[in-house]
């Protein structure tokens, strides 16, 4: 079973940058992201640079969700693991 840890630690440090990088693209794309209404016609523009700029952040937001919970599957894998380790330590 000691090969098998450094196999489940290298997932779960995978997921863990894989997570760190999306949160950081999506913090780099909408860091220009204005949260404000545009009415007039005349900042048609704008309007649209804010609409382009949401999208890329909405398409993004399920891989985020999906990796989110990758990383706490492969957390609860390894205290699984490591709990079971100890466990057959003392029978």
């Amino acid at each position: 079973m000691t090969g098998f840890a450094p196999v489940i630690w290298a997932i779960w440090g995978l997921l863990v940058v894989l997570m760190i990088v999306l949160k950081m693209y999506a913090g780099r794309l909408s860091r220009d992201e204005d949260d404000q209404l545009i009415l007039a016609d005349a900042f048609s523009n704008l309007k649209t640079e804010q609409a382009a700029i949401a999208d890329k952040v909405h398409r993004i937001e399920p891989v985020r969700r999906a990796t989110f919970w990758l990383v706490i599957a492969a957390t609860a894998g390894v205290i699984v693991y490591y709990g079971f380790d100890v466990f057959n330590q003392f029978k």
